[in-house]
């Protein structure tokens, strides 16, 4: 059986085990640093595999020895966002966090795939990638399948056709500089453009920019965690089923679309070895600008990462 550890056993690790648990895909440990939490959610976990007819192992623990051997290693570690803050708040914070989660786990697993999830999430993605010293197609930072399925579930209620006629792909940074590609998405094949009026266009692009603090501003003690959670499930699982699985996600980049050291939302094709290639969409000029804006943005978080942290 594969194994994948979850570093951070709070909302959004605890419901990462759960989705992966009814996929049967892997055995699965939660980690996280309150005594007693990730064992008690575990245990419950384990309990509810008869119920659903699912042979899985579900380990909590505190340290990162329970991790040894793990196939896949998913970072949600990290102070989640409250009302008022920005993704990039949270840099210095779980910079401390996801560091040592990093490098901890990778003494005990050599041959793992990361998958990152902690905000500002390029940022994260690009300190794994760095404490690691790993090749790049072992770390991907999960952003784009949750930005994209919020845009997805956007244009559903608005046309009232199924989730699965829609394809909708949101690239760039993970925050508010996030690129809707607009003319790449689809219902059924018919571009976004034709078929819904600008004006309702522009009002879902505008929400999908804004999904993640809509739903802080909503709980108000936390952030989004059950869309988070199954997007890293279905990049874990595109992984361990060696699927070829195409999916906006954060890659490093290394001079595709014209940029370079930096992580950023891109269309990745995932497989067993982890990111097996970057596709790259021809874009327009304004896709372009948007592109641009948003590289900017991410860029200057990992500016304000390097001055924090020595690599």
């Amino acid at each position: 059986m594969n194994k994948i550890s979850i570093i951070g056993a709070g909302m959004t690790g605890a419901t990462t085990a759960h989705w992966l648990a009814e996929r049967e895909i892997a055995d699965l440990v939660l980690v996280d640093i309150v005594e007693g939490m990730p064992q008690g959610k575990s245990l419950d976990m384990l309990e509810a595999m008869p119920i659903i007819g699912k042979d899985v192992e579900i380990v909590g623990a505190n340290d990162y020895a329970a991790t040894r051997g793990s196939d896949i290693i998913i970072i949600t570690a990290g102070l989640a966002r409250k009302p008022g803050m920005s993704r990039d708040d949270l840099l210095s914070k779980n910079a401390e966090i996801v560091g040592p989660a990093a490098t901890e786990t990778l003494k005990h697993s050599p041959d793992a795939i990361f998958i990152v999830l902690t905000n500002p999430l390029d940022t994260m993605a690009y300190l794994t990638l760095k404490k690691t010293g790993l090749p790049r197609e072992r770390v991907v930072g999960q952003a784009g399948i949750l930005d994209s399925a919020r845009m997805r579930a956007f244009v559903a209620k608005e046309t009232g056709v199924s989730v699965e006629n829609i394809n909708c792909y949101v690239l760039g940074g993970h925050g508010d500089e996030m690129v809707p590609l607009t003319r790449h998405s689809n219902v059924a094949g018919i571009p976004l453009k034709e078929y819904l009026p600008a004006d309702k266009l522009e009002a879902i692009v505008a929400r999908t920019r804004k999904g993640g603090g809509e739903i802080v501003n909503l709980l108000k003690t936390g952030s989004a965690y059950y869309a988070p959670s199954v997007a890293c499930t279905q990049m874990a699982e595109a992984i361990l089923k060696d699927k070829h699985l195409i999916v906006p996600c954060a890659a490093y980049m290394n001079g595709e679309y014209g940029l370079k050291d930096m992580f950023f939302g891109v269309p990745v094709m995932l497989g067993r070895k982890g990111i097996e290639k970057i596709i790259e969409y021809k874009l327009d000029e304004d896709e372009k600008a948007m592109f641009e804006k948003s590289a900017g943005a991410v860029k200057e978080t990992h500016e304000a990462l390097k001055k924090l942290v020595e690599f």
